[in-house]
C-alpha cells in the first residue's frame, strides 16, 4: 500500500523512476559495490528481473556496472553522482511518505515488523 502512494508521488513528481527502482539504488547505496549477482538476492527477486531494472537505472545514469577484476561475467553496480543529485532532490518526500506508512506504530511494533519481514524475506 504504501508503495502504491510513493509510486503516485513519483509520478506527480514526473521523478521518471519506480518504487522497485527506488528500493534497488537504496540496496546499492547501503552496500556499496556489490557485485548483480547478490544484489538479485537482497530484495530476494530473480536475476531477470534484477537486470532489466538495473539496464534502467544505467539508462538513466544513476549506477553504472564496473567490470569484477578476474571475472569476465560478473560486474559490480555503483552509484552515478546523478544519482546522488536525483537522491538529495527526492529524500524529503521519501522520508515523508515513510513516516506516514509507519504512523501510529510503536517503537515495539515497528520491530517486530522488521523482524518479521526479514523472516518472510528468508524463506524465500
Amino acid at each position: 500500500m504504501a508503495g502504491n502512494y510513493l509510486q503516485t508521488a513519483f509520478d506527480q513528481l514526473q521523478a521518471g523512476i519506480t518504487v522497485d527502482q527506488w528500493m534497488l539504488l537504496k540496496i546499492v547505496e547501503e552496500n556499496s559495490s556489490l557485485p548483480q549477482t547478490e544484489l538479485a538476492r537482497k530484495p530476494s527477486r530473480d536475476q531477470a528481473s534484477i537486470t532489466r531494472t538495473l539496464d534502467l537505472l544505467e539508462w538513466k545514469k544513476l549506477v553504472l556496472r564496473e567490470p569484477i577484476q578476474g571475472n569476465r561475467r560478473q560486474h559490480s553496480i555503483v552509484l552515478t553522482t546523478a544519482r546522488q543529485e536525483f537522491m538529495q532532490h527526492h529524500i524529503g518526500m521519501v522520508e515523508q511518505h515513510q513516516q506516514l506508512s509507519t504512523d501510529g506504530f510503536s517503537e515495539s511494533e515497528l520491530n517486530t515488523l522488521k523482524f518479521l519481514l526479514l523472516r518472510i524475506q528468508q524463506n524465500r
